[in-house]
């Protein structure tokens, strides 16, 4: 199988359970909700992505033939995994990174000494040999993968299916509302804040990376 690898970057981790947490991003060109390109926007499944997953031309990017290519040119971005305490972190993204990511790859991450993470919008179940699982639902968009690590729902989205009280059963070890990130961002963040307060199995995360400035 040939990877395709929008970019590859080392930072910080910016939101959810792993806030603050260095680490190498391997973004994964492609996504089954939406073309990313924005003349198919408004007709996507998932209108509210702010991520570039297009092609293979960022930093880092471009087209892998094994699933050891992929994994050195991951570890090229770590910085010294000499001064890490535990294991180097990357995590899977996207676009939707299930769609390429395979247990082969997850494997090889591994083999070169990572701890392995995917961010999915949970249409594809996912490999068992995943260390982190992260499901960010979508409304229209049918959930598979109904269990992890954490569950983070960006709220508030208008469609029923997408309410939070749809997934707070569901088997994760950390339940989060993240504030839509549109012109209303202040006032969703603010409703958040309520819920959260009133329904006490879900917690707050805020995209720091946007916050202080980070990739």
């Amino acid at each position: 199988m040939t990877y395709s690898v929008k970019e590859i970057f080392y930072t910080l981790q910016g939101e959810g359970a792993q806030t603050g947490r260095p680490a190498v991003f391997l973004r994964f060109a492609g996504c089954n909700l939406w073309s990313g390109r924005e003349k198919d926007r408004d007709s996507a499944v998932c209108r509210f992505c702010d991520t570039e997953f297009v092609g293979t031309d960022g930093p880092g990017g471009g087209k892998f033939s094994t699933p050891q290519a992929l994994a050195d040119a991951v570890t090229e971005h770590w910085p010294d995994k000499a001064m890490v305490v535990g294991r180097p972190y990357v995590v899977c993204t996207g676009g939707e990174p299930l769609l390429q990511l395979d247990s082969a790859a997850i494997l090889a991450l591994q083999a070169s000494g990572f701890e392995v993470a995917v961010e999915t919008n949970g249409t594809i179940v996912a490999p068992a040999e995943l260390d982190w699982i992260c499901v960010s639902p979508k409304a229209g968009a049918e959930l598979k993968q109904n269990r992890g690590h954490e569950l983070k729902l960006v709220y508030p989205q208008d469609e029923p299916e997408a309410q939070p009280e749809h997934f707070v059963s569901l088997v994760f070890e950390h339940h989060f509302l993240q504030p839509m990130d549109d012109d209303k961002r202040e006032r969703n963040t603010v409703a958040v804040i309520e819920y959260c307060l009133a329904h006490p199995t879900w917690k707050l995360s805020l995209q720091t990376h946007k916050i202080i400035g980070l990739k």
